[in-house]
């Protein structure tokens, strides 16, 4: 049975382990977590909570985008954070990404993130 097929993009930031970007399986695309990592440098955004995840939703949405669809298509997003306390600015970011019917969430506070990021999510697609 095949794993999928890797979808990638140079408009989000590389991969810094041994995964994909994104896996796209039948009409369902699987997208890796996203921390607030500038595509052109690799490097973590020197910036706030709120600018760390809008950072987020842009490589997220660059990922969905070279998937051929949008965040739009969204069905189901896993946010991690490491203060729960950040969890009404996500909130507040999330909803300049996403109209309704907004996709199923879970919300949940990690001890660490890669690279000190403070926050990262992940998502699954549906796409038409």
């Amino acid at each position: 049975m095949p794993r999928g097929k890797p979808v990638t993009s140079s408009s989000a930031p590389k991969a810094i382990g041994p995964y994909s970007q994104a896996i796209a399986v039948d009409n369902l695309v699987f997208l890796s977590g996203q921390i607030a990592l500038d595509p052109q440098t690799g490097n973590l955004i020197d910036g706030s909570i709120r600018e760390q995840a809008v950072q987020v939703f842009e490589n997220l949405s660059a990922v969905a985008q070279a998937s051929g669809g949008t965040l739009q298509d969204a069905v189901k997003l896993t946010v991690y954070l490491t203060d729960l306390g950040n969890f009404p600015i996500a909130n507040e970011v999330m909803s300049g990404y996403f109209t309704e019917p907004y996709p199923a969430r879970a919300t949940v506070q990690v001890s660490a993130l890669p690279r000190n990021a403070v926050i990262e999510i992940d998502a699954i697609l549906a796409l038409s």
